[in-house]
């Protein structure tokens, strides 16, 4: 490169794996390094669109695809820190450059001349001789050119570019003002709070504390982490009631933080970009691109679901109301009594409590159940690598290796939550997998936020954090065992209703008995998991799944709802909210997962707008695939595992999914196995 060599950003990245220089970047050099970046790639793009010889794959479709590599990796680099570890001057920097993005993105895919090299290849496709992925990879560009308005006339192209500018801005405030809140508010107790927290949940409270400068109390804070063990545990009413409201409250303070206004915008936005590219709706749009194709799809799914989740609901809200006034209180159940009251009722109906199953659980074990079930399935192996300079102290990186020894990517794990970071859970990719030029390795991030421990002692996960452990650690996967050529078909480049797959597919092994046994042993003796009480976890894997189903559905029937009705001037999302609830006959002891003014999926960004309903049309997917190993007699099984590897795990976006889940299950996938996973089977 001819680039400044002061700004670390625009060297070429010489350390192991040719991982980014994290110890060298500075948040001053992200402004400069992006101004190179748009300019190299406005400059590949102009002469691709300019190329006085006609179209060809190799001229329009390669070059655009090799098109953007600067900038493709400085936008990784910082968004995923812009997440993971962000400051005052990061967030600031994003403000700026996410609608910079936007109107980049809307100046190439609404490029007459580039537009009309790939619609010419396109309607002679037949003619060309393409192998499959190649003929994938022009279809892909073909739609994406046409979803993002190209052959439209000018003034409807610039009103698009000038949608996306605002989205993106709108987007990234949301995200902000989330984190914001998250990091505003900690309930600060003194010991005579605790009554019912066990010492793991005392000691990762004190450290809370003291990391907020409260030395001597103890904190729980707005990470859900945080927040659901201590609504399972506490006592005192009134404390789960003063979190809870805090948890559900986020981006609907009154004041610079408030996000209701942003999403109402957002969501009109999206109706008009839907309308002036011919949908009735923004959900149309969006799911024109997706499996379910449509949102009646979607919303047939959801009702089956939520159907028989209300009913199974109702039922446990009932047994619940009985436990509160058996022990003599006067109250009707509210959503901050819930978990509390559930667990008591799991105790007495399967002898099991948190408390008895989450010293079994240590992080760092379910780190190595992780990587020992990706070893029994796909032959790789993970060797720490401590000469690799990561982005924070608490990140972890480790090579990683196919069954030959060869590497074939860098894995990084970020576990604990911190004021820098984001709520929630999520995979990223520092690079993607391809070989158009050569093999290009991938590097793979999982970011969570898992309370950290006090100094010297273990990270004691739930069996749900566990659960998000392995399903953030199957979407890794899918980005390590990426094999393609071209990267915009790489690893997790997929429809998110398809994306969820892997992820999910992978929670399965972790409540397996293999994997409990070898890896659910005592942090202090070593001791394993006893039989008795891996046979109630799993004798207990059904309860409380009405409301589980319920909270999750009820996130995904508003979401769909909110997209695909006319969005008026004076749109109150809240009031939205409220209403359709009403309509679908929520249960008044259950909270939706994800309430409107802190729905991030939704609203930091278009990935799941729309489309939240992605886990569940996944989730059909994952437990039919499972029973492909159960039917096998092996949870291991070599011959269906590397099916699994050659039409999910490494196809990427080579195939359409429907096409790649047939080629792995040998048909279609039936909804049976989700609905007997969920024990809504009988409802």
């Amino acid at each position: 490169m001819t680039h400044d060599t002061q700004n670390a950003l625009l060297e070429d990245w010489t350390g192991p794996f040719d991982a980014p220089p994290f110890a060298r970047v500075e948040a001053a050099d992200f402004p400069p390094a992006f101004d190179a970046g748009f300019a190299a790639h406005r400059a590949e793009i102009a002469a691709i669109a300019a190329n006085p010889a006609p179209p060809t794959f190799e001229n329009t479709v390669g070059a655009f695809e090799r098109s953007g590599k600067l900038l493709g990796r400085l936008s990784a680099i910082f968004f995923n820190l812009a997440g993971a570890d962000t400051s005052e001057a990061i967030e600031t920097i994003e403000r700026e450059v996410a609608p910079r993005f936007a109107a980049h993105d809307a100046e190439i895919h609404l490029n007459d001349a580039l537009f009309a090299r790939f619609d010419t290849l396109w309607r002679a496709r037949e003619t060309l001789g393409l192998g499959a992925e190649e003929l994938r990879a022009l279809e892909r560009h073909h739609i994406t050119f046409r979803r993002a308005g190209a052959g439209q006339p000018p003034q409807v192209k610039a009103r698009l570019a000038a949608i996306g500018e605002r989205l993106a801005a709108l987007g990234t405030q949301f995200s902000q003002n989330v984190l914001a809140d998250e990091n505003a508010f900690a309930l600060i107790l003194d010991e005579a709070d605790l009554a019912g927290l066990p010492d793991w949940q005392r000691a990762a409270a004190a450290a809370a504390a003291t990391e907020r400068g409260h030395e001597g109390k103890f904190a729980i804070t707005l990470a859900r982490s945080s927040v659901e063990p201590f609504l399972q545990t506490a006592q005192r009413r009134d404390l789960r009631e003063k979190i809870f409201r805090a948890w559900l409250a986020r981006g609907e303070n009154a004041g610079a933080s408030d996000n209701r206004a942003i999403a109402a915008e957002m969501v009109k936005l999206r109706q008009e970009k839907a309308r002036l590219l011919g949908y009735g709706s923004f959900a149309e749009f969006r799911l024109a691109d997706q499996m379910a194709k449509s949102p009646a799809a979607a919303q047939n799914l959801l009702d089956e679901v939520w159907t028989r989740g209300r009913a199974r609901a109702l039922r446990e809200q009932s047994v619940l109301q009985e436990l509160v006034a058996v022990e003599g209180g006067n109250f009707t159940l509210q959503p901050w009594d819930w978990r509390y009251y559930a667990e008591k009722r799991r105790k007495a109906e399967f002898d099991l409590d948190e408390a008895a199953f989450k010293p079994y659980l240590p992080l760092e074990q379910m780190i190595e159940a992780a990587f020992y079930t990706a070893g029994q399935l796909f032959g790789l192996t993970f060797e720490e690598r401590e000469d690799i300079a990561l982005y924070h102290p608490d990140a972890r990186a480790w090579a990683v290796r196919d069954r030959e020894g060869r590497a074939i990517g860098l894995f990084i794990g970020d576990y604990f939550a911190r004021a820098s970071k984001h709520g929630g859970a999520w995979m990223g990719a520092y690079r993607d997998q391809e070989r158009l030029d050569g093999e290009i390795l991938p590097i793979i991030v999982n970011v969570l936020n898992f309370v950290k421990p006090a100094p010297g002692e273990a990270c004691l996960l739930s069996f749900d954090d566990a659960r998000t452990l392995f399903h953030e650690f199957g979407h890794a996967l899918h980005g390590l065992l990426s094999d393609v050529t071209f990267p915009s078909l790489a690893g997790t480049n997929v429809a998110s209703d398809f994306v969820e797959f892997p992820s999910q597919l992978y929670e399965h092994w972790f409540e397996q008995r293999e994997i409990l046994r070898r890896f659910a042993r005592h942090h202090q003796t070593g001791v394993p998991m006893p039989e008795d009480l891996i046979d109630k976890v799993i004798a207990a894997r059904q309860f409380n799944q009405g409301f589980q189903t319920v909270e999750y559905t009820a996130s995904a029937l508003v979401d769909l709802a909110l997209h695909s009705t006319p969005a008026s001037d004076d749109l109150d999302i809240v009031a939205f909210e409220r209403d359709t609830l009403a309509r679908l006959g929520m249960p008044e002891a259950v909270a939706m997962r994800h309430r409107l003014p802190h729905f991030t999926h939704v609203f930091a960004g278009d990935g799941y707008s729309s489309g939240y309903y992605s886990y569940l049309w996944s989730e059909v997917l994952d437990a039919d695939g499972f029973a492909a190993f159960t039917e096998a007699g092996d949870i291991f099984a070599p011959e269906v595992a590397a099916r699994l590897k050659q039409h999910v795990y490494a196809a990427g976006n080579r195939a359409d999914p429907e096409a790649a889940y047939a080629a792995f299950r040998g048909r279609a996938a039936s909804p049976e196995p989700l609905l007997k996973k969920r024990g809504l089977a009988e409802v």
